[in-house]
C-alpha cells in the first residue's frame, strides 16, 4: 500500500460503554460539551492512538446500547471529545513553550558558567604554570564549565521531542470524527 493511500485510510479507535455518561469524569460538574473525559476513557483512546500509524487519520467509534440513542450526551459527544483533546494539546503546547523558555535560561547560565570557568582556568594556568595541581585545577574548571551546559543541551536535543509528539497526538485526536454505533 502506498503512503498516500495509508494517509487517507483512517485508523479506527473503538470503545464499548454501557452508558455514554461513563465516558465523562463523574467529578466534573459541568454540562457534557465542556466536561472532561474520564481518565480511563482518555487513557484508552490515547493508547490506541499511539498504536496507530503516525500519518493515519484517526476515527473514534463508541459502541453503546441502543437505549443510549436518546441520551443527551450523544449529541455532544463529538464536540466534547474535540474540546477535551484540543485542551490537552494546548496544555502540551504550553508545557513545550515553558520547557524551551527554561532551556534558554539554562543555556544563558551555562554559557556564563563556561566563560567564567575558562577565564579562571587561564588565570590559574598562567599563575602556576606546569605544576600538576595547577593543571588539575585548570582542566577541572574547563570540565566544570562544559558540565554546566549539560542540561540546556539535554533540553534542546532530547526533552522537547516527547512534548511535541504528545501535542501532535492530541491535535490528531481533536480532529478525529466521533460516531456512536448502537447495538
Amino acid at each position: 500500500m502506498t503512503n498516500a493511500v495509508q494517509a487517507h485510510t483512517p485508523a479506527t479507535i473503538e470503545l464499548r460503554v454501557e452508558t455514554l455518561n461513563a465516558l465523562f469524569d463523574a467529578l466534573d460538574p459541568f454540562p457534557t460539551p465542556t466536561r472532561d473525559l474520564a481518565p480511563s476513557a482518555e487513557t484508552f483512546i490515547v493508547e490506541w492512538a499511539r498504536e496507530a500509524p503516525k500519518d493515519a487519520l484517526l476515527r473514534i467509534v463508541v459502541h453503546a446500547p441502543s437505549a443510549q440513542a436518546g441520551n443527551p450526551d450523544a449529541q455532544y459527544l463529538s464536540v466534547a471529545m474535540a474540546r477535551h483533546f484540543s485542551a490537552k494539546a494546548g496544555h502540551a503546547r504550553r508545557d513545550l513553550r515553558d520547557l524551551l523558555r527554561m532551556g534558554r535560561t539554562y543555556l544563558a547560565i551555562g554559557v556564563l558558567a563556561l566563560g567564567v570557568c575558562i577565564g579562571a582556568s587561564q588565570i590559574i594556568a598562567s599563575v602556576v604554570k606546569d605544576a600538576p595541581l595547577g593543571r588539575f585545577l585548570s582542566e577541572g574548571l574547563i570540565l566544570l564549565g562544559w558540565v554546566a551546559n549539560w542540561r540546556p543541551l539535554e533540553v534542546f536535543l532530547y526533552d522537547w521531542r516527547p512534548l511535541k509528539a504528545q501535542q501532535i497526538l492530541y491535535e490528531r485526536l481533536a480532529r478525529a470524527p466521533v460516531s456512536i454505533a448502537h447495538e
